[in-house]
């Protein structure tokens, strides 16, 4: 029976509300224009549902910084949130005050004392990520930088003679270099090399002239996981600021250390305990355990000499105002809402526990790493929980961690390879970033799909084969529950 039933059959015996008999199943989703006529939603949400069958899924993404998981009651509560505008604080008052609440939570995790108080002795805001706070901070240090700069009698419209400056290592995140674009700054990238895989506190200094604008610090280098001695560049800077004729500042790019460090052991100072650390941004959506989208940024205190009054918009809150600073104007309230659930809800007790399991996930990632004796491990997870090797030099392989992805990939895991930045461009590394939403089961059964990647690997390859428990080619396919 080839008859092509019509429209008017197909809905009096109830097949359009069935994905199975509707008509849409049988075309190809729309890509350019849009279409002519809706859909039932029950059939757009599938569409849209067998659209994204190809995706990795979030557990199996091991390359992404990004939260991946939330709880229910967390979830629930974000999505009965989105129909809020976080910019509108008049009219969202209790989002406005969660986002105060959060903001004077991070400013006392960074080391501003329990005394001091948001707006009165220090100030910060929610951002669209933490590379709007990277933008942010990087604003507050030019303007203030030209407002010394011209006290001090020079011509900042000489750019010849006075072209502002901005220091930071060589594995910054690409958000810096963009601020620089945007707004006419020299770049000055202190680059790393066999002995420095973050700031190079021998020779940063060298980099700094009287139109430094400041210097970044990094807590969590996106590349190797590293962090910057930001104890020590604040030593450097100290001592520099003595003779100096324009004083410079440190902002910390928190970007995924800030909210880890804190509830872990192993870390110096590099906050707000510092002298001469003026501002810290940071990711929600990382370690903060929110849903992407989310930043912050505090400054160490609420002068115009910090953050300038060019900065600064005032807005209505609660019968009288105060300052709004952010770059971003309507976003949604959730992820403000999410994050003060996590704070609220997990506490430092919780968060300590959460952060020091995923540190004993990355040790142990760190420890099977080694017993396959062809990798180099660059970054142990000891202190930041990310993971990064290379092939050792003498590994005995003729294949490449490129080779070695794409094998993963087979099996559902996303381990990203690629080059390290210049000076170091000719090593090739993998990572591994360990999320708290990683437990010791997922790891597990990524180590089996591991060994059975370089097992598959060194056959093609006609490597020698190593002993590290590599199942039978009989329990190959019971290896892996990918």
């Amino acid at each position: 029976m080839n008859e092509k039933i019509d429209s008017k059959v197909i809905d009096e015996i109830g097949l359009e509300q069935n994905f199975l008999g509707s008509i849409e199943a049988g075309k190809s989703l729309p890509t350019e224009e849009l279409p002519e006529h809706p859909m039932p939603a029950n059939i757009a949400e599938q569409l849209v549902q067998h659209y994204r069958l190809n995706e990795a899924k979030a557990n199996q993404n091991l390359a992404t910084f990004c939260t991946t998981q939330m709880e229910p009651e967390a979830e629930k509560l974000m999505t009965d949130a989105l129909n809020t505008n976080a910019i509108d604080k008049s009219e969202y008052p209790k989002t406005a005050a969660m986002e105060n609440y959060c903001v004077s939570m991070l400013a006392h995790l960074w080391g501003i004392p329990k005394s001091e108080k948001l707006y009165k002795d220090f100030i910060g805001t929610s951002t669209v990520g933490s590379s709007e706070g990277c933008m942010l901070g990087g604003l507050s240090l030019l303007l203030s930088w030209k407002h010394r700069a011209e006290k001090a009698g020079f011509d900042t419209d000489d750019l010849h003679h006075h072209l502002p400056n901005l220091v930071i290592m060589s594995g910054y995140q690409v958000v810096w270099e963009k601020f620089c674009i945007y707004w006419n700054v020299e770049l000055r990238q202190v680059p790393i090399d066999q002995r420095h895989m973050s700031m190079d506190m021998d020779h940063v200094m060298d980099y700094v002239d009287e139109n430094t604008i400041g210097i970044i610090g990094i807590e969590g280098i996106t590349y190797t996981g590293a962090v910057d001695d930001i104890q020590k560049l604040d030593r450097l800077v100290s001592e520099y600021n003595k003779t100096a004729t324009l004083p410079i500042r440190i902002h910390v790019d928190g970007a995924f250390g800030a909210l880890f460090a804190p509830f872990v052991d192993g870390f110096e100072p590099w906050d707000f305990r510092l002298k001469n650390v003026v501002s810290i941004n940071v990711s929600g959506h990382k370690y903060g355990m929110v849903y992407p989208g989310v930043g912050w940024i505090v400054w160490r205190n609420n002068t115009e000499d910090v953050l300038p009054k060019e900065m600064r918009f005032s807005v209505p809150y609660l019968g009288k105002t105060v300052d709004s600073i952010a770059i971003n104007f309507s976003h949604s309230g959730a992820h403000i809402v999410g994050q003060y659930y996590n704070f609220v809800r997990f506490g430092m007790a919780g968060y300590q526990a959460i952060m020091n399991n995923v540190r004993s996930i990355s040790l142990k990632i760190t420890d099977e790493l080694n017993k396959f004796e062809i990798f180099e491990v660059l970054n142990d997870g000891s202190r930041l929980p990310i993971n990064c090797w290379k092939l050792a030099d003498d590994a005995n392989v003729s294949w490449t961690l490129y080779d070695l992805e794409g094998e993963l990939a087979k099996y559902g895991w996303q381990v990203p390879a690629y080059p390290l930045p210049k000076n170091r461009q000719d090593t090739t590394i993998s990572r591994i970033v360990v999320r708290p939403s990683m437990t010791m089961t997922i790891l597990d059964d990524f180590l089996e799909d591991l060994k059975m990647a370089v097992h598959n690997l060194n056959k093609v390859h006609g490597d020698t084969e190593l002993e590290y428990n590599i199942p039978s080619s009989s329990d190959s396919t019971a290896v892996s529950n990918s």
